[in-house]
C-alpha cells in the first residue's frame, strides 16, 4: 500500500480545503455533499452523536451560522492507497476563548467522489 501518494494526497487536501470554506460560511448544501449519503455515516460532535446521513443533514440544517469562523493548526492529512484518507486538525475560535477544538475525519473515494464517512469534533481547554 502506498501512503501519501502525491496525486491522492492533493485530491484530499483540495477537498478538505473546500470543506473548510463550506463549514465556515455555513454552506449547508455543500456540507451535505461532503458526507457519505448512507445510514452508516457517523459524526460525533461537541454535543451530539449523529448516526446516518439523515441525522447529520438535520443537524446541519438546524445549526446556527453564527461564530463558525476559526483558525486551523497542525493539520495532518494522510492517504492510504488511492481510496482512503484521514484528516486531523486543531482549531480555535474567537467565540470559544481558552479552548482548542479537535477534528478528525475519515474520507473514502466513492463513485461520486471523496466523501466523509466518519467524523469527530470535540473541544478541550487549551494548555
Amino acid at each position: 500500500m502506498i501512503v501519501n501518494d502525491p496525486q491522492t494526497l492533493a485530491e484530499v487536501e483540495a477537498e478538505f480545503a473546500r470543506y473548510e470554506i463550506a463549514l465556515t460560511t455555513n454552506d449547508v448544501a455543500a456540507l451535505d455533499d461532503f458526507f457519505w449519503r448512507d445510514a452508516r455515516a457517523i459524526r460525533y460532535g461537541g454535543g451530539e452523536n449523529l448516526y446516518g446521513f439523515e441525522e447529520i443533514a438535520a443537524f446541519r440544517a438546524a445549526r446556527s451560522p453564527a461564530g463558525l469562523e476559526r483558525d486551523l493548526a497542525r493539520t495532518v492529512i494522510t492517504t492510504f492507497g488511492r481510496d482512503t484518507a484521514t484528516a486531523s486538525t486543531l482549531f480555535t475560535r474567537a467565540s470559544a476563548p481558552g479552548k482548542v477544538g479537535r477534528q478528525m475525519q475519515t474520507w473514502a473515494r466513492m463513485p461520486e467522489g471523496w466523501r466523509i464517512v466518519a467524523a469527530h469534533v470535540s473541544m478541550i481547554l487549551s494548555s
